[in-house]
């Protein structure tokens, strides 16, 4: 029972730190874990500002536009998610929280785990803020988190993560993977008995 993890780029900026992270947790997952692991970057999927008619928790049949079926379709082939986002303002980028707010039932009883950055916190209030939006989306969110700084992670503009946050990275790989992993029997059909 392989699972399917995708790591999220949440940021969609020119010039954004968030891909740089990204491929890190990517070339680390790789190498340490027992899963399929996939780089979603918000910025390939060109979501305007929510535009469908319905609300998204009246379900995929509902979507009426390509993008918002195309991001439905990726969304819901994972498992887990491993979101990597910047802090703006105290809170994640408004472009991650328009790409959640499109879908509802294709994040249902799935796995999360948070790989944020900033500049004094580490990004943390922006990995607080979808704690409680995974919440309502019914995603388990592990405890394990990484908060990089932008003054302590990064050697002359150069992503440079200080050790602690690599053993940080494999704690939240670790968590991800097992709840990923007992929520997985919860989303598979079940057959009826004869």
């Amino acid at each position: 029972m392989s699972l399917r993890i995708a790591v999220i780029v949440g940021s969609t900026r020119p010039g954004r730190r968030g891909a740089e992270v990204a491929d890190w947790v990517v070339a680390r997952a790789q190498a340490q874990v027992d899963a399929d692991i996939e780089l979603v970057d918000l910025a390939d999927y060109h979501l305007p500002l929510l535009d469908e008619l319905a609300p998204a928790a009246h379900g995929p049949d509902h979507y009426e536009h390509a993008h918002t079926k195309a991001w439905a379709e990726t969304i819901d082939s994972f498992d887990a998610f491993i979101f990597v986002t910047p802090e703006y303002n105290h809170s994640m980028s408004g472009s991650l929280k328009n790409a959640i707010d499109f879908l509802y039932r294709e994040w249902h009883n799935k796995a999360a785990g948070f790989v944020s950055y900033g500049i004094d916190a580490g990004g943390s209030r922006a990995t607080e803020q979808l704690r409680l939006v995974m919440g309502e989306l019914q995603v388990a969110d592990v405890r394990a988190s990484v908060a990089l700084s932008l003054m302590d992670d990064y050697d002359d503009a150069r992503f440079a993560p200080r050790p602690v946050q690599g053993k940080r990275l494999e704690m939240l790989f670790d968590q991800v993977i097992a709840w990923g992993a007992a929520l997985k029997p919860i989303r598979e059909p079940v057959g009826v008995p004869a």
